[in-house]
């Protein structure tokens, strides 16, 4: 019998392939399966198809990336899958091997710890600035984030964690828009990548950790100290949410992080 796992990967390729006939449709390419299609528009899906299987833990840490196998799975060329892998590289997410193709990026301590103290404090800083200017429509917007966050599960399994997209979706609108009053572009945009970052090593320690975590109460707590302008305090609340989520998934790295999933398919000897 397939697994959870399974049959949420192998959803979401489904789900991926309609979205990129829709997409290609509404700029009338005329046929993703033969290549005929904008390269451009094939290798943007296919980073975000990409980006979110490794996010949710879909495809391993140090698995084998072979375009032969990805051109299978996706009914495309080489070239948008190759830039589609070169941007995910570019983003932390994929690593080159010399002359061997690409990788998941491995996932250990020494890299875990120098994410989660780079978060610090490039988001500390950038939430305390966002405190001391933010206005009336800045708490407006975090609250009503905080607000659809709580009403999505973290995870889609009752039993097993299987990674939930649209809490992931959410949950970095609220993160974006707690910092959102910095004032600095530049910042929000590489807190957005370190968000998406660290979401992959999130989800690895969910597997072991979800049910004793209350992340929701995190949150709670994290976006009253905000909204009442408390900064020390906010700044403190963060700093500790993402510790906690360190040493969760230093936990969680310690567990072989192998199984039965598709992964194995795309991975090589």
């Amino acid at each position: 019998m397939a697994s959870l796992i399974d049959i949420f990967f192998q959803i979401n390729i489904l789900s991926t392939k309609w979205k990129m006939l829709a997409m290609i449709d509404q700029h009338g390419a005329r046929n993703l399966l033969t290549g005929e299609a904008s390269g451009k528009t094939l290798a943007t899906h296919a980073v975000s198809a990409l980006r979110q299987w490794i996010l949710d833990g879909a495809l391993a840490p140090g698995s084998r990336l072979r375009i032969e196998e990805l051109r299978a799975r996706f009914g495309m060329g080489a070239s948008p899958l190759r830039e589609a892998l070169s941007q995910l590289a570019a983003e932390g997410l994929v690593q080159r091997l010399d002359q061997r193709g690409f990788r998941v990026a491995t996932a250990d301590a020494a890299e875990l710890n120098d994410l989660i103290e780079t978060r610090c404090l490039i988001e500390g800083s950038a939430l305390r600035a966002s405190i001391e200017a933010g206005d009336d429509a800045w708490e407006e917007r975090i609250i009503i984030a905080h607000r659809r966050l709580s009403r999505v599960p973290r995870s889609l399994g009752a039993e097993a964690f299987i990674p939930n997209p649209e809490w992931d979706k959410l949950h970095l609108a609220l993160h974006m828009a707690l910092i959102g009053a910095c004032r600095a572009t530049t910042v929000l945009e590489i807190c957005e990548t370190l968000h998406h970052r660290a979401t992959r090593f999130r989800n690895l320690s969910n597997a072991v950790a979800w049910r004793q975590r209350e992340v929701g109460h995190e949150h709670d707590a994290l976006v009253a100290a905000v909204v009442e302008r408390r900064a020390n305090e906010a700044v403190d609340l963060l700093l500790n949410h993402y510790r906690k989520t360190g040493a969760l998934v230093g936990e969680a790295l310690a567990v072989s992080y192998r199984g039965s999933s598709p992964a194995a398919e795309i991975q090589g000897a």
